[in-house]
C-alpha cells in the first residue's frame, strides 16, 4: 500500500539511503517507487525528474557533511579541531560512499540553495582554520589544501588504491598531523616578507 504522509524530503531521504546501497548510477525511479510502496507516476508529485532528484541528493549530502564537520569541531580549536573534523569527514565518507560522491557535485549556475549549502560546509572549515591566524589568500590556500588532502585520501581508500601493506589508519593520522604542522608555518615562499627574519638573513647571503 502507498505510504501515508509522503513528501519531497521523504523521497530524497529514501533515495539517499538507496544510492549508498546500490550506487548513484544504479538509482532508478522505478526502483525508488517500489521501495516507497508507490507507483512510479506518483513520484512526480514530489520530484520533477531524475536530474532534479540527483540534485536534491547532492544538496542533502552537502548539508549532512557540513553538519558532521560542525559537530566534530564544537568545543575544539586548533589542531584538535582539525583532527576531529578530519576523522569525521573520513568516517562519513566511508559510511556513505555514494552520498559522499554526490556531495562533490558542483552547483548549477543560479542554484542559490545549492550554492549556499556548498559554501556553508566550506565555512565550517574556514572557521576552524581561522584559529591559525589565517586570512585572505592564505586562508583560501589552506582550505583548498585541507579539502584536497582529505578528498584524495578518501578517494584512494574507497576505490582500493592503497595496495601497500602499511596500516592505512596510521597513514591517515600522519597526513592530518602533517597538515596541522604545516599550518603553523603557512607562509608564502614567494613573498619575502612572509619568511621569518632569521631565514631572510640566511638566504640574503646565499
Amino acid at each position: 500500500m502507498p505510504r501515508a504522509g509522503l513528501s519531497r524530503d521523504r523521497v530524497v531521504e529514501e533515495a539517499a539511503l538507496m544510492v549508498d546501497e546500490v550506487g548513484l548510477n544504479r538509482l532508478t525511479l522505478a526502483a525508488l517507487a517500489g521501495r516507497l510502496g508507490i507507483r512510479q507516476p506518483s513520484l512526480y508529485k514530489h520530484i520533477d525528474s531524475m536530474a532534479g532528484l540527483q540534485r536534491d541528493i547532492s544538496v542533502r549530502a552537502k548539508r549532512e557533511l557540513g553538519e558532521v564537520l560542525a559537530r566534530a569541531a564544537v568545543g575544539r580549536s586548533g589542531a584538535a579541531a582539525i583532527h576531529a573534523m578530519s576523522h569525521a569527514y573520513r568516517d562519513w565518507a566511508r559510511e556513505h560512499p555514494a552520498r559522499y560522491e554526490s556531495s562533490q557535485r558542483q552547483p548549477s549556475p543560479g542554484d542559490l540553495e545549492d550554492e549556499a549549502v556548498s559554501l556553508a560546509g566550506i565555512q565550517v572549515i574556514g572557521d576552524v582554520l581561522s584559529g591559525f591566524d589565517l586570512a585572505g589568500d592564505d586562508a583560501v590556500d589552506a582550505i583548498r589544501a585541507f579539502r584536497s588532502a582529505l578528498h584524495g585520501f578518501v578517494l584512494f581508500e574507497t576505490t582500493g588504491s592503497f595496495a601497500m601493506s602499511a596500516d592505512i589508519d596510521r597513514s591517515f593520522e600522519r597526513l592530518v598531523h602533517g597538515f596541522t604542522v604545516a599550518l603553523t608555518q603557512w607562509t608564502d615562499p614567494a613573498d619575502p616578507e612572509s619568511i621569518p627574519t632569521s631565514d631572510r638573513r640566511r638566504t640574503a647571503g646565499a
